[in-house]
């Protein structure tokens, strides 16, 4: 799952930009910013893999963000001018789309974030455990050993085989912490450890401990990702 921000003083364009990502279930808006400078005070306090960035805004200018952005994440410029593209790619921009946004287009800019994503993860070596918090108290969960998490209200059961800890945490926030590479999500309330599938029948995973999981339609496109 990655996360992103989306930086623009136009709210149409915030809506256009969701309305699109409805068909990318791996993208999950956690901010809205409105101007440059808001923008700046957001991402001092939070972290995010994508910046959705506007480049003609008041006070400060995308570009002008840019250059002064620390660490910066992926960006995606999303702008109605085409003048400022050379910058935006000097500026090391995953991609440059003009308004309005196509949803094809957009998907092709989304492409691109995932493959640089991808080339990232493979020099950062995964980690080998969590620690999530059961009965009040944290516990340290080898990843390897998780099977399968399925959303249980405000919990996540937790399996381990056919062994299962209930652990104080939304599946979303979960998810959030999880190596993608490693996890799968098949179906809203369910995500799968990929080495532990070992078979599949059209929609219907087979765990490795002989429980069966449906995935659905919404991420079908997550089937195939773990499939090949």
């Amino acid at each position: 799952m990655l996360k992103a921000l989306m930086i623009d003083d136009e709210p149409l364009a915030h809506e256009v930009i969701v309305y699109h990502l409805a068909q990318h279930s791996d993208i999950r808006i956690v901010g809205r910013c409105y101007n440059a400078t808001q923008a700046l005070s957001w991402l001092a306090s939070n972290e995010v893999d994508l910046l959705f960035l506007d480049i003609n805004m008041p006070d400060l200018n995308g570009i002008d963000l840019l250059k002064v952005l620390r660490n910066r994440p992926q960006v995606i410029i999303i702008s109605a001018y085409q003048e400022y593209a050379i910058q935006g790619f000097e500026l090391d921009v995953t991609d440059y789309l003009l308004k309005p946004v196509c949803g094809e287009r957009l998907s092709l800019a989304l492409d691109k974030v995932r493959l640089r994503t991808q080339k990232q993860l493979l020099n950062k070596p995964e980690p080998q455990h969590i620690i999530l918090k059961v009965d009040r108290e944290k516990r340290k969960f080898s990843l390897t050993d998780i099977t399968l998490l399925e959303a249980y209200g405000n919990y996540v059961k937790l399996w381990q085989g056919n062994d299962m800890v209930l652990v104080s945490s939304s599946l979303k926030l979960l998810i959030e912490a999880l190596p993608n590479r490693q996890f799968t999500q098949v179906h809203k309330s369910y995500v799968v450890n990929n080495v532990k599938v070992v078979a599949l029948e059209t929609d219907l995973l087979t765990l490795e401990c002989g429980r069966t999981v449906k995935a659905s339609k919404t991420f079908k496109k997550n089937l195939q990702r773990l499939l090949s």
